[in-house]
């Protein structure tokens, strides 16, 4: 089947390594993306998952490191108090950080994905990989202070399991929203009714006879409800204080990073193209009228004619905006690449029908159905980076190789930090701009009437621009006209013609052609149509941008490996809801801002976003990800301010690294310091009821472990120092 057919395709993105090569991090991760693909398609909840489980990892890893911070371990992390006493270091790192990891992850993803509408098949591929590592799933206990690894494992996950009952995700009452309630009734699919009712500036709700989300899963509600539009309280990774605002418009709105409203409808005095909200979504309706496979026009989507785009080459006015995108011929202004920086030669042209491009972005770049969403799709894109034969893995470019550990551990916190921020800060927004989309916007305007010339029939002040050949007054003798001529002086629009024109998704296509406007269609499954949640900002186009700037600042080079990242398309072998693509050929990417550019713009062509919702998105969405990745880059150097760096400021030593004298300053009596080296043995028990310094000359250059005990005999702290 095609559904599974797909699965099995994106699968193929990476060139995967066996297992026995993969580090425990990694194979953790993979289990992650099967278990998001067959769980509900939410992209906020899965981009927090993500996160905490990369932190989860990186953490228990980061622990025995000489010079790591952790992020949640031993931390008040904003607000939540992580406790944690100190374990003796082990004897064998890489087998204690193993243990560690696959206990973390086991609990975490038992509890995150117990109620997943597939629940048994993830449970029990959770069960199998952690079964074959050797592990044993009815050890649950989390008394770490027996020095076991596996109960610091089953530890950590039930303190994170906690933290996520508090953080603003609402996930005890499983993710449903408090507050928010939608302005306009649901448009009714199935009946092709009047939308003339709506606010034409706020989301509508859909109304399915069926619906199956972005992941393959039929949903038992037939109007789906708004997904997180108070995700803005969620408590974020790198989102600053002084970029939020908390608006109250019925609820309290939480909003990071504020661009500013989208443009709303105006009342047109004719030549209504000259609205920036009809122009903005007559370009949707332009761009689907690109879908058709019979259509024999050619566009190089090689590297040499696509991508190259800055942030400076945004717009930022309507002007600029009418300039960036090509309204008739579809994408963007960009001019390519002169070169492939790893092969000193030109990109080579691949000329492929326009039709088939721009389905195909549709369809690769939504991530669905069975497939892992937005945040979990660029997990996938640095695992295939990763993967490359041609990937040198040190990080930020420079320094020295690190194992395959290392570098996922550090990969994963950085994106997975800029996925959940970018959903913290996107649906924050959606939240509280609660824009309309484009099946809402074009329909609304259908049924007004035409906005351009007030002699002619239809006229409306927020009817559809006349565009010649492309948006038009149906009149009498037209197909369209209906047999009693019920359709003329109505609008019609020539577009993909809709999912009412395939039977058979495995043989048929609907192509493009003459329609009712009022029955406009996304490039979408009948099933789907759109996402649950308002359009402004764009989640991938957010999504996308981050996780750029992420993979760009991670391996130190704008370009894939080797110049160009790829994607293998088979004819008539990709496409889920119709036949195509009707030729082979591969997408193709020069650099990681260019795949994200890509991925903006395949929304376009979708009918899911109009080119309002994309641009703020790629330039909020390059502010996260320099900020995660700015932020991960201090836990990995240890280079905090040592005031978030303890507990309550419970103990603080200085300086570290140490040349002889180890300072200490605690808010409660100590009585002894335990030396102990990287391999867990005891070199030293120091009384120091009367000091307030250790005198550590005697120590050999290297990493030791101290371990501070109070007057109850209690281990107050266990740190890492290093001797100079």
């Amino acid at each position: 089947m095609k559904v599974r057919m797909l699965l099995c395709t994106l699968l193929t993105f990476s060139f995967y390594l066996s297992s026995a090569q993969q580090s425990i991090a990694r194979q953790w991760n993979e289990e992650l993306l099967n278990a998001i693909r067959l769980d509900y398609a939410r992209p906020t909840i899965h981009a927090r998952n993500l996160f905490h489980t990369s932190v989860a990892m990186y953490d228990l890893w980061a622990l025995f490191d000489p010079v790591a911070e952790t992020v949640f371990l031993g931390k008040d992390y904003k607000g939540y108090t992580f406790n944690f006493n100190g374990i003796t270091p082990p004897g064998d790192i890489e087998s204690a950080r193993h243990e560690m990891i696959s206990y973390v992850m086991y609990r975490l993803l038992i509890h995150r994905f117990s109620a997943s509408p597939n629940a048994t098949e993830t449970l029990n591929s959770i069960n199998t990989l952690f079964n074959s590592l050797g592990y044993d799933s009815s050890f649950v206990s989390t008394d770490y202070s027996t020095n076991s690894y596996a109960a610091l494992g089953n530890y950590f996950a039930s303190e994170i399991i906690n933290f996520g009952l508090q953080d603003g995700a609402n996930e005890a009452n499983i993710y449903l929203n408090r507050y928010y309630t939608p302005s306009n009734d649901p448009l009714i699919l199935e009946l092709y009714n009047d939308n003339t009712g709506i606010n034409p500036n706020l989301w509508q709700p859909l109304a399915f006879d069926v619906f199956i989300d972005q992941s393959g899963n039929e949903i038992p509600i037939s109007t789906p409800a708004f997904l997180s539009p108070e995700w803005g309280e969620v408590i974020p990774f790198a989102l600053k204080d002084e970029d939020l605002e908390i608006i109250n418009d019925n609820f309290d709105c939480y909003v990071y990073n504020n661009p500013g409203p989208p443009p709303l409808i105006q009342d047109s005095n004719e030549n209504g193209i000259e609205d920036p909200y009809k122009w903005y979504f007559s370009l949707v309706v332009a761009w689907s009228s690109h879908l058709d496979p019979n259509d024999a026009t050619l566009i190089d989507i090689s590297p040499a004619s696509i991508g190259n785009m800055n942030i400076n080459d945004f717009p930022e006015t309507f002007e600029d905006y009418k300039s960036f995108y090509d309204f008739e011929n579809g994408g963007d202004s960009s001019m390519g690449h002169l070169l492939n920086p790893s092969t000193g030669m030109p990109y080579s042209q691949q000329l492929v029908k326009r039709s088939d491009y721009s389905r195909v972005l549709a369809e690769f770049w939504a991530d669905g159905p069975d497939s892992e969403t937005p945040p979990g799709h660029w997990f996938t894109i640095m695992n295939y980076v990763s993967d490359h034969p041609d990937i040198v893995k040190q990080f930020g470019g420079e320094g020295p190789v690190l194992t395959n550990l290392e570098w996922d551990i550090k990969s994963y916190l950085a994106l997975g930090g800029a996925m959940h921020d970018a959903a913290v800060n996107t649906w924050g927004l959606k939240g509280y701009y609660d824009y309309i989309r484009p099946i809402s916007a074009i329909r609304y305007m259908a049924g007004k009437g035409q906005s351009t010339d007030s002699s002619l029939p239809s006229y409306d002040p927020h009817g559809l621009p006349l565009i010649n050949d492309l948006i038009e007054l149906i009149e009498i003798g037209d197909p369209l006209a209906g047999d009693t001529n019920e359709n003329v002086n109505k609008m019609k629009v020539k577009s993909w013609k809709g999912p009412d024109y395939i039977t058979n998704p495995d043989t048929d296509t609907a192509g493009v052609d003459w329609i009712l406007a009022e029955k406009w269609w996304p490039y979408q499954r009948p099933t789907f149509v759109t996402p649950p949640f308002a359009g402004y900002l764009s989640g991938h186009s957010t999504f996308s941008r981050a996780a750029s700037e992420i993979l760009t600042l991670v391996t130190g080079d704008p370009f894939f490996p080797s110049g160009m990242g790829t994607f293998d398309v088979t004819q008539n072998d990709f496409l889920v809801f119709e036949e195509g693509p009707t030729e082979n050929f591969t997408l193709q990417w020069a650099t990681y801002r260019d795949a994200s550019d890509q991925t903006s713009l395949s929304r376009i062509w979708g009918g899911i976003h109009p080119p309002i919702d994309d641009i703020k998105g790629r330039i909020i969405g390059e502010k996260i990800g320099v900020d995660a990745f700015n932020l991960a880059i201090q836990y990995y150097n240890n280079t905090l301010s040592t005031e978030s760096n303890n507990i309550d400021n419970q103990v603080v030593l200085y300086p570290n690294p140490i040349i002889n004298t180890l300072n200490i300053q605690a808010n409660t009596s100590l009585i002894k310091a335990e030396i102990y080296n990287i391999n867990g043995a005891l070199l030293n028990s120091i009384n120091i009821s009367k000091k307030n310094n250790i005198n550590l000359h005697n120590l050999a250059t290297g990493l030791y472990f101290i371990k501070l005990i109070d007057y109850n005999n209690e281990v107050l702290t266990t740190q890492k120092i290093i001797k100079k």
